[in-house]
Parts: C-alpha cells; structure tokens; sequence
C-alpha cells in the first residue's frame, strides 16, 4: 500500500491524501481546495496529481472547502466513484458547493473581462454550480460510530471531532490478501468546549495515524475571557466610536457560532441595541441546516433550548440574502455589526465591506479564525498600512483585531489531549499534515513527548510505503 499526500502539505488549505492498496483501489481522504494563494491557487487545483477517473472512493471528513471544495472540479475530469461521508456533512456540500461553482463562474466573468481588454483568450472556470449540483449524486451518507464497508477489502468507521457539523475522524481498516492495516486521519479536530458542539470523541486504535497541525504552535485564550473581549470591542466600536464592526467569518461553522454567543448576550441584556447583519446567503441556509441537527450540539445549547427555541436568532438580528441589501449596508453610516464571509477575507461580500469601511477610523475590523499567511485577512493582521482589494488601493485606518479563541481548531495541548485515545507504541508512523511547517516542527516535539515515534512531515507530492509488518 501507498499513500501520496497532495495537498495540506506543508500547509494549511487543500486536503487530499491518496492511498493505493495492493488491490489496485484508490481512495482519496478529503478532496479540498487550495485557497489564499492569489493566481498560484488556480494552477495548483487544476493539477490534481491524479487522474480523477481513477478514484475509486472519496472518504470525506467534513464540509468545509479546503477539505470537500474540489468534488465537483473531479466530477468535471470523470470522477464517478463513492463519497463517502455524514448525513451532516452532505447536507452541508449540497449548499457549499454549488455556493463554491457558482462563485467560480462570477470570479471568472470578471477575470475574462480583464483577460479581454489585455488582448488574451477567456478561461474557463474551475467548475460550474451546474457541476456542483451534479457531483451530489455520488455521497453516500453513513452514522457516526458505525463501521461501514466501502467494498469487499475496505471498512470506513467515522468519529466526531468537534471541528464542524458532521465532522468526522475516519479510522480506515484495509485487507490487503489477509494482512489489515489500519489507518486513523483526523481531519479537522475541534475543541474540546467548543460554543456549538459535543467535545470530540474517542477513535479506534490505528497503525498509522494522519494528524492536522494548524495551531500546532499555539494556545488559545481563555473562553470567557475571549467572550469579554468580544463584548468589549463591540462597545469599543458601535458605542464609544459610533462605527461599523465588520466580523469576516466562515459561513459555516463560525458564523454560526458567533450569532450563538450574540444570542446569549442579547438574552441576557449585555449587547447594545445595534442592528446585527449577517451578509452571506449561504451562511442562512447553513444555519437552517444547522437547526436540524441539534442531535450533534451540546449540553450548554441544549440547556439554553429550554427557554430560547431559536439559538440562531434575536431582535436585533437580520439575515441578509439579497445582493441589493447588501450594498445597501455600506451606504449606511450608523453604528451596527456586519458579519460576513468569508473568514479569510479573501473571497465573497465581506472584501466589498472591509473595502468600502478599512479607511475609516471609526470602524473596526475583528478577525476570529486562522488566516493563512498569503490571505487578505493575514496582510491586515500584520498591520499592513495600504492593503489592494479589486485591484484598489485602501489605506488601513480602521482598528483591527484578533481573537483566536473562537477558531474551531484545537490548539496544540487539546490535539495532543485528542490522540490520548491512542497507544503510541502501537502506531507505527505519525504524518503531520494540515499545518505551516513553523507549526508542524514544534507541534511534531509535542507528538514525541506523549510517545509517537517516527513521526514524518510530508512534502507536497511525497509518497510514502505503508506496511503492516
């Protein structure tokens, strides 16, 4: 057996790990999107390292685009293989990734317009919401905690990780002529007191673990001292101030973590009395999604069900859809809150808000997740004075700031809590991918302390043999 690392080697975005079993089968864990690398990113997500046609099944650890982005870009090059994944999670990409093709066909449109006045030739997008809508046809959904048998030689086993709705580890059991090899891939892990969701669960013994890293290097701050701190910049800005707070946030999975603890502010009678928009269309239909499954949320929401039946929604608070209302935020000058996608700051309305408010000192711009290094949101946080967006200029005299606290990634000391569930002297070999090597190396020390040996970070494109001797 082989497996070849593609993407989130290395680096953060673009999760897509191959392995190649004896039988000649090819299974792909995870088929993510690069993101945040300017023109470099439309290179790197049309050259797979693989034929697509020759996947047998995708095993999909959950939603988010840097881990599911690229399905229906394979479905366009022949994929019509099995992907396998949560009932959460499908529901999810079938918003997602129609979201992703149609903003593929928009950004292309504009970039063909450019292409034209230059004398060059169009291009054509990655993939179409037409191929989206069709890619669905292959998920295959399965429960958490259940063994499932992708074919005569392959069991698939997902356990939640807190990360996102219908996040899952997958502990991949592989016959191989009589010889099983077990391999664990944590995809995203959560947090272990994540706002939303339960804590992440325990998974099966594996022989080769598969690990992120993105805060392999750091520790988060104190819950309810982030809670404070969120509190007091609202204050800081829609009170004192009386500017915008714009809040770049994930559509899935932060945003609707952020509304939550709003919510409790707002049921409690600490939130000023400001109006609250959350500018993304998809982020209301994930949050619909999000309403059927409280199955998966945890003890502190269901206790807050009690006397609230909507933890996603407060007077304040509008959800904005239509592309006319958004504009329509940035001509108003009153103090309010907009949040929007998406977290990176690199793509969709929130470029239009932090463009047309990031030079006024007024407002303020509150980053709540990771940005990678090559990302609009990691040139902002630097503390770049002049910054483009849309090929404009805009000098940065807004206040910025960061709170990581509500990043759903563990931070190096819950990840390591995580893999307890594990006898290191029984995995063979630790790959440490989904992370910037600055993180791996240290996070790699920290693998070593609690007892994993041979631990690898892998290279993009680097293959490695996996035996069960």
């Amino acid at each position: 057996m082989e497996i070849k690392f593609i993407g989130a080697a290395r680096e953060v975005t673009g999760s897509k790990h191959l392995i190649t079993t004896r039988h000649g089968k090819k299974i792909l864990l995870d088929c993510g999107m690069f993101q945040g690398k300017g023109l470099e990113t439309d290179v790197l997500n049309r050259n797979t390292m693989v034929d697509p046609a020759e996947i047998d099944h995708i095993i999909l650890t959950h939603a988010h685009v840097d881990h599911s982005g690229l399905i229906p870009y394979f479905y366009k090059r022949g994929f019509r293989g099995s992907v396998i994944c949560t009932q959460a999670t499908r529901n999810l990409c079938s918003i997602m990734l129609p979201d992703s093709g149609f903003i593929q066909e928009n950004d292309t449109h504009w970039f063909n317009k450019k292409r034209a006045r230059q004398g060059l030739k169009p291009v054509d997008p990655i993939y179409t919401e037409k191929d989206a809508h069709a890619c669905m046809e292959l998920f295959i959904s399965v429960p958490l905690n259940r063994q499932f048998h992708i074919d005569n030689n392959i069991k698939v086993k997902f356990t939640n990780t807190g990360h996102l709705l219908g996040s899952a580890a997958a502990t991949i059991e592989i016959d191989e002529f009589g010889e099983v090899t077990r391999i664990g891939y944590t995809g995203d892990i959560g947090r272990s007191n994540n706002y939303l969701l339960r804590a992440p669960d325990a998974f099966p013994q594996c022989d080769y673990l598969i690990v992120e890293s993105t805060y392999g290097d750091r520790l988060h701050q104190n819950k309810q001292l982030s809670e404070d701190e969120l509190l007091r910049i609202i204050k800081h800005t829609c009170v004192e101030k009386k500017g915008k707070l714009i809040i770049p946030s994930f559509a899935i999975g932060r945003t609707q973590e952020i509304v939550y603890i709003l919510n409790n502010f707002y049921n409690e009678g600490k939130l000023p009395l400001i109006p609250i928009y959350v500018d993304s269309p998809l982020a209301v239909n994930a949050t619909n999604i999000f309403r059927l499954h409280l199955d998966l949320f945890n003890k502190d929401v269901a206790e807050v069900l009690e006397h609230d039946d909507d933890p996603f929604g407060f007077g304040t608070l509008k959800y904005i859809t239509n592309v006319n209302h958004s504009k329509s935020l940035n001509a108003r000058k009153e103090p309010c809150i907009i949040i929007s996608a998406s977290g990176m700051m690199e793509a969709g309305r929130v470029k239009h808000h932090i463009a047309n408010n990031i030079d006024n000192p007024k407002n303020s711009i509150l980053a709540i997740g990771y940005c990678a290094p090559t990302t609009l949101g990691a040139r902002i946080l630097r503390g770049e004075k002049e910054i483009s967006i849309h090929g404009m200029p805009h000098q940065v005299n807004a206040e910025i700031f960061s709170i990581d606290a509500f990043s759903g990634h563990a931070d190096y000391q819950e990840m390591e809590q995580y893999l307890r569930c594990q006898n290191p002297e029984k995995v063979k070999k630790v790959f440490i991918v989904h992370g910037d090597y600055e993180a791996q190396v240290p996070y790699s020390k920290v693998l070593e302390k609690a007892g994993f040996k041979n631990i690898v970070i892998p290279k993009p494109g680097e293959s490695f043999k996996i035996e069960n001797l």
